[in-house]
């Protein structure tokens, strides 16, 4: 898990760690914006093959914001667009405001972001001064701490479900204070299970890849790691062997839907599978596990 520095893309953060490692393939799991820090895991080998479902996991953010002033791209590489006078607010008065954005709401993405308009990412339309209506996303905050407050500027902790633009929520809790707001600093601590305590940074993953490959590679975890939320299921020879093939196959016990780890019989991981319509384990993401991939 990388920890990515402020002023780095994260293409540019994973492109450092596939060079290191000389991986053929490579993919992280979630991009973070180039002013942002934290949490990046990056996915190599046949690890690429399980980065995806980690976009869909829950996320929790450190974030300071600053009150008064609205900006571009809301955050501080934005120009100021408003400018607000903030009024006299305490710390009981802030938290309130939070209570508001606990829990499932509403939130309308930003146009300084990746997601697509007609095929153009909204930021390339942004830069060129064009706007688009952008529909409402439910989202959830399960939790929205503050750290610190003085006057103007307050520090948070954000629990939050996939597609939560932390940017957004603070130009929300801004607006419901009757000021606006804008990001500081945005740090990533958690992304499913990988927490802040797991980072490493970009200089000291250079110094450990100078000691040989041996050392790198006693910092990658095994893949199926990053779907230690998905419930697990084991096969018999006969029904891993089916469905490897492709084949869907018949297991007693499965829940009545969603995704679910595989293994056979020798504790070897075999990738993803799902329950089907009829009740059947179908395979969805399979490994091969003739290569390796792992996950830093």
């Amino acid at each position: 898990m990388l920890d990515k520095p402020t002023g780095m893309s994260s293409n540019g953060a994973l492109q450092h760690v596939k060079r290191l490692y000389n991986a053929n393939k490579a993919g992280h799991t979630g991009n973070l914006d180039v002013p942002a820090t934290g949490l990046l895991p990056v996915c190599l080998g046949e690890a690429t093959k399980v980065s995806a479902y980690l976009l869909d996991s829950n996320k929790a953010y450190r974030a300071r914001c600053k009150l008064g002033i609205m900006t571009t791209t809301g955050d501080a590489t934005g120009e100021a667009v408003k400018q607000m006078d903030v009024p006299e607010i305490t710390e009981s008065t802030l938290k309130r405001a939070f209570n508001e954005f606990i829990g499932e709401i509403e939130q309308v993405p930003p146009m300084y972001s990746a997601l697509k308009h007609n095929g153009k990412r909204l930021y390339e339309l942004a830069y060129k001064g064009i706007e688009v209506e952008r529909k409402a996303r439910n989202i959830s905050i399960f939790n929205l701490t503050l750290i610190e407050f003085s006057h103007d500027e307050f520090e948070i902790e954000v629990s939050c479900s996939k597609g939560t633009y932390i940017r957004t929520l603070a130009e929300d809790i801004g607006q419901s204070l009757g000021c606006g707001a804008h990001i500081l600093t945005l740090r990533r601590l958690q992304a499913g299970p990988f927490e802040e305590s797991q980072m490493i940074t970009p200089d000291k993953l250079q110094d450990i890849a100078e000691q040989g490959i041996e050392q790198l590679d006693r910092l990658l975890l095994p893949m199926d790691f990053a779907l230690m939320d998905f419930p697990e299921v084991r096969l018999s020879e006969d029904m891993a062997y089916y469905l490897c093939q492709g084949q869907a196959v018949t297991v007693s016990g499965l829940p009545k839907s969603g995704r679910l780890r595989i293994y056979n019989n020798s504790e070897q991981f075999l990738g993803v599978g799902e329950v089907s319509e009829d009740g059947l384990l179908a395979p969805k993401r399979l490994i091969n596990n003739d290569l390796t991939g792992t996950s830093e």
